[in-house]
Protein backbone atom coordinates (compact mmCIF):
# COMPACT_ATOMS: atom_id res chain seq x y z
CA UNK A 1 0.00 0.00 0.00
CA UNK A 2 1.50 3.20 -1.46
CA UNK A 3 1.55 6.44 1.56
CA UNK A 4 -1.79 8.20 -0.12
CA UNK A 5 -3.49 4.89 0.03
CA UNK A 6 -2.21 4.32 3.46
CA UNK A 7 -3.48 7.95 5.20
CA UNK A 8 -6.91 7.44 3.12
CA UNK A 9 -7.37 4.49 5.30
CA UNK A 10 -5.90 5.65 8.39
CA UNK A 11 -8.33 8.46 8.17
CA UNK A 12 -11.34 5.85 7.81
CA UNK A 13 -10.52 4.24 10.71
CA UNK A 14 -9.96 6.48 12.98
CA UNK A 15 -13.15 6.73 14.65
CA UNK A 16 -13.18 3.36 15.14
CA UNK A 17 -9.52 2.80 16.67
CA UNK A 18 -9.82 2.54 20.98
CA UNK A 19 -7.68 5.72 22.18
CA UNK A 20 -7.38 6.99 25.53
CA UNK A 21 -10.88 7.61 26.10
CA UNK A 22 -12.55 6.40 22.66
CA UNK A 23 -14.13 3.24 23.06
CA UNK A 24 -16.52 2.19 19.87
CA UNK A 25 -17.48 5.18 17.53
CA UNK A 26 -18.90 8.39 19.40
CA UNK A 27 -18.97 6.72 22.42
CA UNK A 28 -16.00 8.85 24.27
CA UNK A 29 -15.49 10.08 28.12
CA UNK A 30 -15.27 13.69 27.45
CA UNK A 31 -18.15 16.14 29.25
CA UNK A 32 -20.51 17.62 27.07
CA UNK A 33 -22.57 21.24 26.82
CA UNK A 34 -25.52 19.37 28.32
CA UNK A 35 -26.11 17.84 31.74
CA UNK A 36 -28.48 14.62 31.17
CA UNK A 37 -31.45 14.42 32.60
CA UNK A 38 -32.36 11.63 35.39
CA UNK A 39 -35.23 9.78 35.37
CA UNK A 40 -37.18 7.45 38.07
CA UNK A 41 -39.70 5.10 35.96
CA UNK A 42 -42.26 2.94 37.27
CA UNK A 43 -41.68 -0.10 35.16
CA UNK A 44 -45.00 -2.11 36.60
CA UNK A 45 -45.96 -5.41 34.74
CA UNK A 46 -43.31 -6.74 32.45
CA UNK A 47 -45.97 -6.49 29.78
CA UNK A 48 -45.68 -3.37 29.24
CA UNK A 49 -42.55 -3.64 27.33
CA UNK A 50 -44.91 -5.52 24.15
CA UNK A 51 -48.38 -3.58 25.36
CA UNK A 52 -49.21 -0.21 23.39
CA UNK A 53 -50.69 1.72 26.56
CA UNK A 54 -50.05 5.02 28.18
CA UNK A 55 -46.91 3.71 30.30
CA UNK A 56 -45.08 2.56 26.77
CA UNK A 57 -46.32 5.31 24.61
CA UNK A 58 -44.93 8.11 27.33
CA UNK A 59 -41.62 6.02 27.80
CA UNK A 60 -41.75 5.93 23.55
CA UNK A 61 -41.59 9.81 23.91
CA UNK A 62 -39.04 10.11 26.39
CA UNK A 63 -36.53 8.71 24.15
CA UNK A 64 -37.44 11.62 21.52
CA UNK A 65 -37.27 14.41 23.94
CA UNK A 66 -34.36 13.70 25.43
CA UNK A 67 -30.65 14.78 23.84
CA UNK A 68 -29.33 11.18 22.52
CA UNK A 69 -27.58 10.17 25.54
CA UNK A 70 -24.09 8.20 24.86
CA UNK A 71 -25.13 5.47 27.12
CA UNK A 72 -27.77 4.34 29.36
CA UNK A 73 -26.82 3.36 32.84
CA UNK A 74 -29.91 1.92 34.60
CA UNK A 75 -30.42 1.13 38.21
CA UNK A 76 -32.95 -1.69 38.66
CA UNK A 77 -35.08 -3.39 41.04
CA UNK A 78 -34.35 -6.61 39.82
CA UNK A 79 -30.52 -6.83 40.41
CA UNK A 80 -29.88 -7.15 43.62
CA UNK A 81 -26.05 -8.44 44.85
CA UNK A 82 -24.04 -8.41 47.92
CA UNK A 83 -21.39 -5.79 46.82
CA UNK A 84 -21.96 -3.22 44.37
CA UNK A 85 -21.29 -4.07 40.37
CA UNK A 86 -21.57 -2.57 36.83
CA UNK A 87 -22.21 -4.85 33.84
CA UNK A 88 -19.23 -4.54 31.78
CA UNK A 89 -19.36 -6.70 28.82
CA UNK A 90 -19.96 -6.05 25.30
CA UNK A 91 -22.94 -7.64 24.39
CA UNK A 92 -25.24 -8.27 27.35
CA UNK A 93 -27.91 -10.82 27.42
CA UNK A 94 -31.56 -10.27 27.03
CA UNK A 95 -32.73 -11.67 30.55
CA UNK A 96 -36.08 -12.57 30.71
CA UNK A 97 -36.28 -12.83 34.74
CA UNK A 98 -40.03 -13.82 35.46
CA UNK A 99 -42.71 -16.28 34.81
CA UNK A 100 -46.42 -16.92 33.97
CA UNK A 101 -46.55 -14.58 30.56
CA UNK A 102 -47.13 -14.91 27.63
CA UNK A 103 -44.50 -16.49 24.95
CA UNK A 104 -44.28 -13.22 22.96
CA UNK A 105 -42.84 -11.69 26.20
CA UNK A 106 -40.06 -14.10 26.57
CA UNK A 107 -39.27 -14.25 22.37
CA UNK A 108 -38.34 -10.64 23.05
CA UNK A 109 -34.62 -9.82 22.69
CA UNK A 110 -32.80 -6.02 22.96
CA UNK A 111 -29.37 -6.29 21.77
CA UNK A 112 -27.94 -3.34 22.53
CA UNK A 113 -24.20 -3.27 23.23
CA UNK A 114 -22.90 -2.86 26.38
CA UNK A 115 -20.41 0.16 27.67
CA UNK A 116 -17.38 -1.37 29.38
CA UNK A 117 -15.74 2.29 28.58
CA UNK A 118 -18.21 3.99 30.93
CA UNK A 119 -18.56 0.81 32.91
CA UNK A 120 -14.81 1.20 33.98
CA UNK A 121 -15.44 4.85 34.42
CA UNK A 122 -18.16 4.31 37.07
CA UNK A 123 -15.65 2.20 39.05
CA UNK A 124 -12.94 4.96 39.01
CA UNK A 125 -15.78 7.59 40.14
CA UNK A 126 -17.04 5.95 43.44
CA UNK A 127 -14.46 6.22 45.89
CA UNK A 128 -16.70 5.11 48.68
CA UNK A 129 -17.19 1.21 48.08
CA UNK A 130 -15.54 -0.92 45.60
CA UNK A 131 -17.42 -1.33 42.30
CA UNK A 132 -16.79 -4.60 40.46
CA UNK A 133 -16.81 -5.35 36.99
CA UNK A 134 -19.62 -8.09 36.10
CA UNK A 135 -19.48 -10.16 32.63
CA UNK A 136 -22.24 -12.44 33.59
CA UNK A 137 -25.42 -10.69 34.48
CA UNK A 138 -26.81 -8.66 31.53
CA UNK A 139 -30.34 -6.39 31.13
CA UNK A 140 -32.92 -7.70 33.20
CA UNK A 141 -36.50 -6.59 32.83
CA UNK A 142 -36.27 -3.48 34.34
CA UNK A 143 -34.02 -2.03 32.08
CA UNK A 144 -35.14 -3.37 29.25
CA UNK A 145 -38.90 -3.14 29.25
CA UNK A 146 -38.20 0.31 29.45
CA UNK A 147 -35.42 0.90 27.28
CA UNK A 148 -36.68 -0.99 24.48
CA UNK A 149 -39.66 1.69 24.26
CA UNK A 150 -37.57 4.33 24.50
CA UNK A 151 -34.94 3.31 21.98
CA UNK A 152 -36.25 0.61 19.91
CA UNK A 153 -33.36 0.60 17.86
CA UNK A 154 -30.95 -0.81 20.25
CA UNK A 155 -27.89 0.90 19.49
CA UNK A 156 -27.30 2.76 22.41
CA UNK A 157 -24.98 1.36 25.38
CA UNK A 158 -26.97 -0.12 28.37
CA UNK A 159 -25.17 -1.15 31.30
CA UNK A 160 -26.54 -1.76 34.96
CA UNK A 161 -25.91 -1.28 38.49
CA UNK A 162 -26.65 -3.78 41.09
CA UNK A 163 -28.32 -2.66 44.43
CA UNK A 164 -26.31 -3.68 47.15
CA UNK A 165 -29.50 -5.01 49.14
CA UNK A 166 -27.88 -5.46 51.91
CA UNK A 167 -26.95 -1.79 52.97
CA UNK A 168 -29.24 1.13 54.33
CA UNK A 169 -31.20 3.40 52.08
CA UNK A 170 -28.56 6.33 53.37
CA UNK A 171 -26.00 4.20 51.18
CA UNK A 172 -27.44 4.08 48.13
CA UNK A 173 -28.69 7.72 48.08
CA UNK A 174 -25.01 8.58 48.85
CA UNK A 175 -23.57 6.32 46.76
CA UNK A 176 -25.71 7.64 44.22
CA UNK A 177 -23.88 11.62 44.21
CA UNK A 178 -20.69 9.80 43.16
CA UNK A 179 -22.40 9.00 39.95
CA UNK A 180 -23.19 12.66 39.03
CA UNK A 181 -20.45 13.24 36.85
CA UNK A 182 -21.86 10.56 34.25
CA UNK A 183 -24.37 13.16 33.60
CA UNK A 184 -22.34 15.39 31.91
CA UNK A 185 -20.76 12.65 30.40
CA UNK A 186 -23.67 11.92 28.05
CA UNK A 187 -24.96 9.25 30.29
CA UNK A 188 -28.88 8.65 31.30
CA UNK A 189 -28.86 7.17 34.63
CA UNK A 190 -32.56 5.42 35.21
CA UNK A 191 -33.83 4.37 38.56
CA UNK A 192 -36.22 1.66 37.23
CA UNK A 193 -38.40 0.71 40.54
CA UNK A 194 -41.90 1.26 41.79
CA UNK A 195 -42.61 3.30 44.98
CA UNK A 196 -46.17 1.27 45.31
CA UNK A 197 -45.33 -2.08 44.88
CA UNK A 198 -47.39 -5.03 46.86
CA UNK A 199 -47.71 -7.94 44.93
CA UNK A 200 -49.06 -9.47 47.93
CA UNK A 201 -52.36 -6.86 47.86
CA UNK A 202 -52.77 -6.89 44.26
CA UNK A 203 -56.25 -6.75 43.22
CA UNK A 204 -56.04 -9.18 40.02
CA UNK A 205 -59.70 -8.60 39.14
CA UNK A 206 -58.97 -4.86 38.85
CA UNK A 207 -56.01 -4.97 36.54
CA UNK A 208 -57.32 -3.23 33.49
CA UNK A 209 -58.90 -0.66 35.93
CA UNK A 210 -58.08 2.76 34.81
CA UNK A 211 -56.10 3.80 37.85
CA UNK A 212 -57.85 2.09 40.89
CA UNK A 213 -55.60 2.34 44.15
CA UNK A 214 -56.26 1.46 47.75
CA UNK A 215 -56.94 4.17 50.02
CA UNK A 216 -53.37 3.87 51.54
CA UNK A 217 -51.97 3.17 48.19
CA UNK A 218 -53.45 6.72 46.88
CA UNK A 219 -52.96 8.64 50.07
CA UNK A 220 -48.75 7.60 50.06
CA UNK A 221 -48.63 8.31 46.38
CA UNK A 222 -49.40 12.05 46.93
CA UNK A 223 -47.16 11.97 50.21
CA UNK A 224 -44.08 10.55 48.12
CA UNK A 225 -44.91 13.20 45.51
CA UNK A 226 -45.17 15.73 47.69
CA UNK A 227 -41.43 15.04 49.34
CA UNK A 228 -40.13 14.36 46.11
CA UNK A 229 -41.42 17.63 44.86
CA UNK A 230 -40.25 19.70 47.65
CA UNK A 231 -36.91 18.10 48.31
CA UNK A 232 -37.59 16.56 51.29
CA UNK A 233 -35.16 13.80 50.50
CA UNK A 234 -34.57 13.10 54.10
CA UNK A 235 -38.21 12.17 54.51
CA UNK A 236 -37.79 10.29 51.69
CA UNK A 237 -34.67 8.25 52.64
CA UNK A 238 -36.38 7.44 56.48
CA UNK A 239 -39.55 6.68 54.86
CA UNK A 240 -40.29 3.65 57.51
CA UNK A 241 -41.31 7.52 59.47
CA UNK A 242 -43.91 7.91 56.96
CA UNK A 243 -46.39 5.69 59.00
CA UNK A 244 -48.31 2.75 57.98
CA UNK A 245 -49.13 3.51 54.67
CA UNK A 246 -45.34 3.46 53.82
CA UNK A 247 -44.94 -0.27 55.13
CA UNK A 248 -47.15 -1.57 52.94
CA UNK A 249 -46.59 -0.08 50.22
CA UNK A 250 -42.79 -0.72 50.31
CA UNK A 251 -42.72 -4.22 52.31
CA UNK A 252 -39.81 -4.71 50.59
CA UNK A 253 -37.05 -2.03 49.54
CA UNK A 254 -35.89 -3.67 46.14
CA UNK A 255 -38.12 -1.48 44.38
CA UNK A 256 -38.35 1.59 46.12
CA UNK A 257 -34.40 2.25 46.42
CA UNK A 258 -34.28 2.90 42.64
CA UNK A 259 -35.60 6.04 43.81
CA UNK A 260 -32.97 7.11 46.08
CA UNK A 261 -30.22 6.77 43.74
CA UNK A 262 -32.48 9.02 41.01
CA UNK A 263 -32.99 11.71 44.36
CA UNK A 264 -29.21 11.31 44.90
CA UNK A 265 -28.48 12.30 41.42
CA UNK A 266 -30.52 15.71 41.47
CA UNK A 267 -28.47 18.69 41.64
CA UNK A 268 -29.43 22.31 42.50
CA UNK A 269 -30.77 23.12 38.76
CA UNK A 270 -32.95 20.17 38.00
CA UNK A 271 -36.66 21.12 37.90
CA UNK A 272 -38.58 17.93 39.07
CA UNK A 273 -41.76 16.83 37.18
CA UNK A 274 -44.31 13.60 37.05
CA UNK A 275 -45.19 11.22 34.53
CA UNK A 276 -47.10 8.12 34.15
CA UNK A 277 -49.17 9.02 37.69
CA UNK A 278 -51.47 6.05 38.04
CA UNK A 279 -52.58 3.49 40.27
CA UNK A 280 -52.69 0.01 38.83
CA UNK A 281 -54.61 -3.22 40.75
CA UNK A 282 -54.73 -1.35 43.73
CA UNK A 283 -51.55 -2.03 45.61
CA UNK A 284 -49.16 -0.77 42.64
CA UNK A 285 -48.47 2.78 41.29
CA UNK A 286 -46.68 3.83 37.92
CA UNK A 287 -45.80 7.33 39.06
CA UNK A 288 -42.54 8.32 37.86
CA UNK A 289 -40.25 11.33 37.76
CA UNK A 290 -38.05 13.26 35.40
CA UNK A 291 -34.56 15.41 37.26
CA UNK A 292 -34.11 17.70 34.12
CA UNK A 293 -32.21 20.93 33.71
CA UNK A 294 -34.89 21.95 31.37
CA UNK A 295 -38.53 20.38 31.48
CA UNK A 296 -39.01 17.60 28.84
CA UNK A 297 -41.96 18.08 26.38
CA UNK A 298 -45.10 16.48 28.33
CA UNK A 299 -43.78 17.09 31.61
CA UNK A 300 -46.10 19.00 34.27
CA UNK A 301 -43.91 22.11 35.73
CA UNK A 302 -43.80 22.02 39.35
CA UNK A 303 -45.25 25.34 40.60
CA UNK A 304 -42.83 26.79 43.67
CA UNK A 305 -41.17 23.42 43.87
CA UNK A 306 -44.37 21.60 45.66
CA UNK A 307 -47.55 21.36 43.70
CA UNK A 308 -47.97 17.76 42.42
CA UNK A 309 -49.60 18.00 38.82
CA UNK A 310 -51.09 14.15 37.89
CA UNK A 311 -50.29 13.29 34.14
CA UNK A 312 -52.08 10.48 32.30
CA UNK A 313 -49.86 9.53 30.38
CA UNK A 314 -35.32 -13.15 47.35
CA UNK A 315 -32.65 -14.18 45.91
CA UNK A 316 -29.49 -11.88 45.76
CA UNK A 317 -27.53 -12.52 42.59
CA UNK A 318 -24.01 -11.49 41.79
Amino acid sequence: MDRKLFLKYLAATTGMITIGSFNRIGESLEEQDITMPVLFVGHGSPMNAIEDNQFSRRWAALGKEISTPKAVLCISAHWLTRGTFVTAMDKPQTIHDFGGFPKALFDVQYPAPGSPLFAGETVKMVKSTQVGLNHDWGLDHGTWSVVKNMYPDATIPVFQMSIDYGQSMQYHYNLAKELSELRKKGVLIIGSGNMVHNLGMVAWDKMTADNYGYDWAIEMNEIFKKNILSKNDAALIDYIKLGPGAMLSIPTPDHYIPLLYTLGLRDDKDQASIFNDKMVAGSLNMTSVSFSHQLLNGDVPVINGSDSTQVDSSSLKQ
